[in-house]
């Protein structure tokens, strides 16, 4: 397709356009009320992890206070809500996201000029010490930030486009996957443009690109303005779909959790932001509903990327892509079949023993010492489960260590099979 932009290329629309297909036919295939909510909250972190990604994997910049934007930009958009609501201003509420967006990006503006004068270390604790400080403040100016109990707000106000109130969930999930889209596209395209291209190569080699005649330091800068103006907007949906704003939406915490995300998900591509947003946001409310726990297993799982997939889990899924263009994924089945259960019963001796753990701290009355799992009760005051999951966990470790080195086996000659073909 010569003549047409690289970012509108046949092979880049079909994949926007099956990931608008997807978001727009979910709410149809899971109708449930809890499973908009979750497709809301995932839509909201999708658009949260890109914009720190920019900042991460595209200019890499490591920023310890990006929810300063985001919570910036929910607050610009409940301030902006609220006044809509009293009759003061007039503003369709399906475009209220932009007020969280122009909020963080004069925010990145400001902050940008103070943070971006170094790199590296410095600008993490810049970020740091920024976002530090102004969640401090969320507590010192309440006519702001609201104080302890936040800012609140009611989105079904004014007449709205086509008979929409967003009262329903439905109506709201179809506001944040919009926007979503929108956004994803718009994050993207930045990254075929020039400024993009010479993000990455600040990223790379900043003392390079300055003998080329490019400015680091100005790059950074609209690279950290930009990140911002789209953080607020993934705050502006935050608040219409939560309706309240708190100063949690400003902490380390949220800053945490989406540099989890991005480098989960694998913040060397740009759609690896995307798959760590949907893991974590599904751990933190899935599997937070089902066990008590789940902070450990997110922290295992966090090492586990750490130590065996440091490009996260879009570089895993690269490796493979790479294995079955090649036509070499197939010599990669009878070793995985291998490690299959092995896998098994090393997790699931650890999840037993982790909940009988739990089971045994936060007992409180007789009935709680019985862990109950799928069509199994255990109960966690006798010996015979915590040596059965011990046993699984031991059993489990030395299968897998020596079913490993035939699957290392199989991708040092998946590995060097690749170089010779690069090479040839």
């Amino acid at each position: 397709m010569s003549g047409v932009p690289p970012v509108l290329n046949r092979r880049r629309l079909l994949g926007f356009g099956g990931f608008l297909l997807v978001i727009a036919a979910a709410p149809l295939v899971v109708s449930h009320g809890y499973a908009l909510s979750l497709f809301c909250q995932i839509g909201v972190m999708t658009v949260f992890a890109l914009s720190y990604n920019m900042l991460l994997g595209q200019t890499g910049l490591l920023s310890f206070g990006h929810a300063v934007y985001f919570g910036m930009g929910a607050l610009g958009t409940i301030h902006a809500l609220n006044a809509v609501s009293a009759g003061a201003r007039w503003f369709p509420v399906t475009l209220l996201p932009l007020a969280g967006g122009a909020a963080g990006l004069l925010l990145g503006l400001v902050l940008g000029a103070v943070t971006v004068r170094r790199a590296g270390t410095t600008f993490a604790m810049i970020s740091l010490g920024i976002g530090e400080m102004v969640a401090a403040s969320s507590l010192m100016f309440p006519a702001v930030f609201g104080g302890e109990g936040g800012v609140s707000g009611n989105r079904v106000t004014g007449q709205g486009w086509f008979g929409v109130t967003y009262g329903p969930q439905l109506q709201v999930y179809y506001l944040i996957a919009g926007w979503a889209f929108v956004a994803t596209v718009a994050m993207y395209a930045l990254t075929q443009t020039p400024l993009g291209r010479v993000a990455n190569a600040v990223r790379d080699n900043p003392e390079r690109a300055q003998f080329l005649g490019y400015n680091p330091q100005r790059v950074r800068f609209l690279m950290v303005a930009l990140g911002g103006f789209f953080a607020g907007i993934a705050g502006g949906l935050s608040a219409l779909n939560y309706e309240i704003v708190t100063a949690e939406a400003l902490s380390a915490h949220t800053s945490g959790a989406v540099l989890l995300m991005a480098y989960v998900g694998g913040a060397g591509t740009f759609y690896g932001p995307i798959l760590g947003a949907a893991i974590i946001t599904v751990m933190q409310v899935v599997v937070a509903g089902i066990t008590k726990a789940w902070p450990f297993y997110f922290g295992l799982f966090f090492l586990v990327i750490v130590l065996y997939a440091p490009g996260g889990v879009a570089g895993v899924l690269q490796l493979h892509l790479r294995a079955r263009r090649a036509g070499m994924l197939r010599r990669l089945a009878p070793a995985y079949l291998a490690g299959a259960g092995p896998v098994a019963l090393l997790v699931g001796g650890t999840v037993t023993l982790v909940e009988l753990a739990y089971a045994v701290v936060n007992r409180v009355e007789e009935g709680t010492a019985r862990l109950r799992l799928p069509g199994l009760v255990l109960d966690s005051r006798t010996a015979p489960p915590w040596i059965g999951a011990a046993a699984a966990v031991l059993v489990g470790a030395l299968l897998l260590r020596v079913v490993w080195k035939r699957i290392s086996g199989r991708w040092a000659e998946i590995h060097a099979a690749l170089a010779a073909e690069g090479r040839s």
